[in-house]
């Protein structure tokens, strides 16, 4: 039995999780300011560039998995996201390797075909084992993105929400690409 155990952990480790949760705002500079306040650290600004790709023989829509290629810069990143595993977030398995930009030419030639494309402006903050992120998306707006890698805190990012005057019920688990589908 505790061999089973031992075993299950180890799975669990390997996992890469992402656990976030974002909402809408009007602006960022009262969040920024109870950011400086809450002694966040400022860690950069960059445009992103996300590229979702539709699997030639399944659909992402009923297996709620995703396929993307980010570019920020001349740097680019392949990432792999599974099904949500949580009804209050947005916590998945996430793997994400660094990869050249002739991957977009590979997937398109094993039949993967361009979904979406969602362009942000992003901020990015830490605190703590949390990751804030203000995100103006063109076409959807402005939004507050928190997240962290341990599924154990969990509520920490509705507590950091709570600070940041976002009531939990303002929460979205939907990723960007979802929010252009309504």
């Amino acid at each position: 039995m505790e061999s089973v155990r031992q075993e299950r952990k180890v799975r669990i480790c390997l996992k890469m999780l992402e656990v976030e949760v974002k909402a809408r705002v009007p602006g960022f500079s009262e969040i920024e300011e109870k950011l400086k306040n809450l002694n966040a650290r400022f860690i950069k600004t960059e445009t992103q560039e996300d590229i979702y790709f539709a699997h030639p023989s399944r659909d992402f829509g009923e297996t709620d998995e995703a396929a993307r290629v980010r570019k920020i810069n001349d740097k680019f990143f392949l990432t792999y996201k599974g099904p949500k595993i949580d009804a209050e977030t947005k916590t998945r398995e996430e793997i994400e390797i660094p990869v050249e930009e002739n991957i977009i030419i590979i997937l398109e030639k094993l039949g993967f075909t361009k979904w979406r494309t969602v362009r942000k402006e992003r901020k990015t903050y830490k605190l703590n084992d949390l990751t804030i992120c203000l995100d103006d998306v063109s076409g959807l707006g402005n939004f507050i993105e928190i997240e962290t890698k341990e599924y154990e805190n969990k509520n920490k990012i509705f507590e950091l929400f709570r600070k940041l005057g976002v009531d939990k019920k303002d929460c979205i688990t939907k990723s960007y690409a979802e929010l252009f589908d309504g």
